[in-house]
């Protein structure tokens, strides 16, 4: 078996499970429950040193 039929096998298995994983993971971490304090803190930081109405 050559190298390229090697490597393609481990794309065409492995590497794809792994990165649908890691997908679903980075997908999924924003949503994990100790994230709603960082995504509070995210969502209104572009209003920090503001003044309202001037």
């Amino acid at each position: 078996m050559s190298t390229y039929d090697t490597l393609r096998h481990f794309a065409d298995s492995y590497a794809l499970a792994i990165m649908v994983s890691v997908f679903v993971v980075l997908c999924l971490w924003p949503f994990r429950p100790g994230a709603r304090a960082d995504n509070h803190k995210a969502a209104n930081m572009i209003f920090e040193g503001q003044d309202d109405g001037e």
